[in-house]
């Protein structure tokens, strides 16, 4: 899950080419960089990670927190994020510090990746590979979603949700179990809400 062997631009790069590929609305590399907020806001984790990771706690928050300022998305520098992660819209979004995520997740607006103890370790989720979650949704607590699961908009999830799931209401249940080879073709979670 963590990035450290690979070079911090190119992982920009593959940003950028992830919320071209990811968003329909996306129409060309220089619209999404200039005008994407999710995009801003993974590269300025990007950066403010691999200060984190070298010591430099406070210039790391600061660019963090100046990152929020403009984009409405707060992601602690020493959250773990995968590659290819893509946030749309992204106002609201909050990833917590000891959040792990996976590799080809989509967050939606408004999702919460939070934790439930104020005590200092491991209290906010791992999420899986190519998790799809779905706008207002709260994840909370140091709880595992596994790979290929899709959580619904405005679910609140407070236990682990295995692998291939989808997760849906207040709080969250699982609705449905499928294969890995079967994700692409699941309905929307949100019609379950």
């Amino acid at each position: 899950m963590h990035n450290s062997g690979i070079p911090v631009l190119r992982l920009m790069a593959e940003d950028l080419r992830t919320a071209l590929r990811e968003d329909p609305a996306a129409r060309n590399k220089l619209e999404v960089a200039l005008l994407y907020p999710g995009v801003h806001a993974v590269w300025a984790y990007r950066l403010s990670h691999l200060l984190w990771a070298k010591g430099a706690k406070l210039p790391a928050r600061m660019l963090s927190q100046t990152a929020r300022a403009a984009t409405g998305i707060e992601i602690h520098p020493g959250a773990v994020l995968g590659r290819r992660l893509f946030i749309d819209h992204g106002m609201g979004v909050v990833i917590g510090e000891t959040a792990e995520v996976g590799e080809d997740v989509t967050i939606f607006h408004g999702t919460t990746l939070g934790g439930t103890s104020m005590s200092k370790g491991k209290r906010h989720p791992t999420v899986g590979d190519r998790v799809v979650i779905g706008a207002g949704a709260k994840v909370l607590g140091p709880i595992n979603l596994g790979s290929d699961t899709k959580v619904g908009a405005n679910a609140v999830v407070v236990k682990n949700v295995p692998e291939g799931a989808v997760a849906v209401g207040v709080p969250a249940t699982v609705k449905r179990k499928v294969r890995s080879a079967d994700v692409e073709h699941l309905v929307d979670p949100a019609i379950y809400i």
